[in-house]
């Protein structure tokens, strides 16, 4: 594949719901180029994109596929991405280096949850779009209904460019609004055609919409409107194209990606209408690496060179292959490389594209550009690589935090230590999910989007790393205080023969706002003074253990009062081991309570499902701080949790609002357990020891 440059670049990410078709498209362009012998199947797992065993095997995407393509003397790099939710990093990524997007509508099952998402996605980035509705050939669709429906939901910018000819299995084609043409499709091929007769009242409808978008776009054009001139197709076409990029047009086209139908039509708009990287992101905003100076470069390829790498694929045979976008300058073989994000500086090997797994050798790649390579140690997704001297760092890409949380254990004994290395790779290809080691209960947690994810992630540490996990619930990190007060003694005297051991403590226990505070009241030297470190010591220890469940001891004021000592048997080791005999007597004494971790949620949601929420949030012991609108006319509700009422919830709002709700969540503070549940969990706790 020759090189281009940015003018004839068109970046594109494939969105929609799953099973929408968009696999399906990549296979039917790449089949219509002559560049497949055969349209591979998502059922077979035969597709080009989806080549990984877990996507064979479960016949969904699960990481972006890149299908670069060459049409009429330009460069189409399709992202197609998947449609299930627990994926969305891999959305994000694309979405980030995007120029504009191709949202996928099934005809039967109309706008779907994934539409809405992929749509909003879109806005959030403002990127130009437009909307295909897959899947025509199928029986029973109600093509004005569902046209109804998509401006209801996405409004009156939506504008059809294509009438469908044919219903059901009898769909061969469309009526292109813009040219007045009719083209049947058979197969690859296509004919060109009149206007069918009894379409034509809705055809010349929807073309006065046109006329009026173009008419809209410039002065001079409105003008020409008003004097009832018809326009020339180059002013349809400037007036067309000024409305997709600004986002006042949203084209929508039919087609069945199965049979080829409309594909042809779809690459001719994406290169007619809609923008190359530099129309759309002309110049790239980062700042000088390690300072906040602001920098720019713009997308030229004379320009230094910089990109951002938005996708890492860990291959255990290949090794490394990272994914970027030139945003200025070119990137050649053998050149060195600056990565501000690691102070690190990486020696570039080979320059390549990628077309799903298969590797196409490239001398150079432009600004504009999104290509692949290989082996770079150090560099990670949203990482920035440039030209040392000439640095810049863009911002990093933020992938989305994770919902659900879960422990992941070894099934054999001795894999512990690769269960983390292996994690770390893996996570190198999906910042979506994370790993951190809970140093009270002692477990492995994985961060995720969904059970699919947590679930894809052990099978891949057995099928690539050997690795046999099991993903279990997630351990609470309870703690342990008091309520109360109380005053002990705590006395250890041992005699062996020859030196013996004498240490004796009176220690005060009460609820303190620190997590320990280590007082002393001692009159006259009952205790000598070098011996008060060795107290605070043993207390310090002594606390990791607390009275009603073993959990950690937190909270609490311990005040040294009076004690005695031996001048020959006393010792540091001898009052360590008394203040923790005293800890141990004294905190039972003290009114002892649980306490749980409770979580701060925000949560974004249609008003529909407001109801459902809070009366499940009330089930879950949770309270409401607060709500406030959110885009897209949803409300984002502000609570409070239990952490133990919230193992479920990723997947249980998900189920109550038709995976329409997200929500993020973090850590807020500890809060004393009700009793009765206090109770089950002091008695599990003592089972379990």
């Amino acid at each position: 594949m020759k090189v281009y440059p940015k003018e004839k670049i068109r970046n594109v990410v494939l969105l929609g719901h799953g099973s929408s078709g968009k696999t399906t498209l990549t296979e039917a362009i790449l089949f219509n180029q002559g560049l497949t012998s055969r349209m591979g199947r998502v059922e077979d797992g035969n597709t080009v994109s989806d080549y990984t065993k877990e996507e064979i095997a479960r016949k969904f995407s699960i990481g972006t596929g890149l299908i670069p393509i060459e049409w009429k003397d330009n460069k189409i790099n399709l992202l197609d991405t998947p449609g299930y939710f627990d994926f969305v990093g891999e959305t994000t990524g694309a979405l980030h280096v995007a120029d504009c997007a191709v949202i996928f509508l099934d005809a039967l099952s109309g706008v779907e949850v994934g539409t809405e998402k992929a749509w909003a996605a879109a806005s959030k980035m403002n990127i130009p779009r437009m909307l295909f509705i897959n899947k025509m050939d199928k029986e029973n669709i109600e093509y004005a209904e569902l046209i109804s429906k998509v401006k209801e939901t996405f409004g009156q910018k939506i504008v059809p460019f294509a009438v469908p000819i044919g219903d059901g299995e009898e769909f061969k084609g469309f009526v292109d609004v813009v040219d007045m043409v009719a083209r049947l499709y058979d197969g690859k091929k296509y004919s060109e055609g009149a206007v069918p007769q009894e379409l034509m009242d809705d055809v010349e409808s929807i073309r006065e919409t046109l006329v009026e978008s173009v008419a809209e776009s410039d002065e001079e054009l409105l003008e020409k409107y008003f004097e009832g001139e018809e326009f020339t197709p180059d002013e349809m076409t400037q007036g067309l194209r000024a409305g997709v990029l600004s986002g006042e047009i949203v084209p929508l086209i039919v087609g069945s990606a199965v049979n080829g139908v409309g594909v042809q039509n779809l690459m001719d708009l994406l290169v007619k209408y809609f923008p190359s990287p530099d129309e759309f992101r002309p110049v790239a905003k980062g700042v000088k690496p390690f300072s906040e100076e602001e920098l720019e470069r713009k997308m030229d390829a004379d320009e230094p060179f910089s990109a951002i790498v938005f996708k890492t694929i860990v291959d255990p045979f290949v090794g490394k292959i990272s994914l970027m976008k030139i945003l200025s300058g070119t990137l050649k073989k053998d050149m060195e490389v600056y990565n501000p994000q690691k102070d690190s500086s990486e020696r570039v090997g080979g320059v390549f594209l990628l077309r799903g797994k298969k590797q196409i050798d490239v001398s150079e790649l432009k600004a504009g550009d999104i290509g692949a390579v290989a082996k770079l140690s150090d560099t990670q997704s949203g990482d920035t690589l440039c030209e040392k001297g000439k640095s810049i760092q863009y911002p990093a890409i933020t992938f989305p935090s994770p919902g659900l949380f879960k422990a992941i254990e070894p099934k054999a004994k001795g894999d512990e230590d690769k269960i983390g290395g292996a994690l770390t790779r893996l996570n190198e290809e999906d910042p979506s999910f994370t790993v951190t080691r809970n140093r009270e209960t002692n477990q492995m947690i994985l961060g995720g989007q969904g059970t699919m994810q947590l679930a894809i992630i052990a099978n891949r540490l057995k099928e690539i790393y050997d690795v046999d996990v099991e993903v279990v619930p997630m351990k609470i990190a309870y703690r342990e205080t008091i309520k109360g007060t109380s005053t002990v003694q705590g006395r250890h005297k041992k005699q062996t023969g020859g030196a013996g051991q004498y240490g004796d403590v009176h220690i005060r226990f009460e609820p303190s706002e620190e997590h320990f505070v280590f007082a002393e009241e001692v009159f006259g030297g009952a205790v000598p003074r070098n011996y008060f470190p060795a107290v605070e010591k043993g207390l310090e220890e002594a606390m990791v253990q607390g009275p009603l469940a073993g959990y950690q001891v937190v909270n609490i004021k311990a005040t040294l009062l009076d004690g005695s000592y031996h001048a020959v048997d006393s010792s540091e080791m001898a009052f360590k081991i008394a203040a923790g005999l005293a800890f141990k007597k004294g905190l039972p004494e003290a009114d002892p309570i649980l306490l749980e971790p409770v979580m701060r949620l925000e949560i974004v949601i249609p008003d529909d499902y407001m109801g459902d929420i809070m009366g499940d949030l009330n089930k879950r012991r949770g309270r409401i701080l607060g709500m406030e609108p959110a885009e897209n006319g949803h409300q984002k509700v502000i609570a409070e949790a239990p952490e133990a009422e919230l193992f479920s919830y990723s997947s249980d709002l998900r189920s109550m609002t038709q995976a329409r709700g997200e929500f993020t969540v973090r850590f807020e503070r500890y809060e004393e357990v009700p009793a009765s549940i206090a109770e089950k969990v002091i008695a599990q706790s003592q089972e379990e020891n």
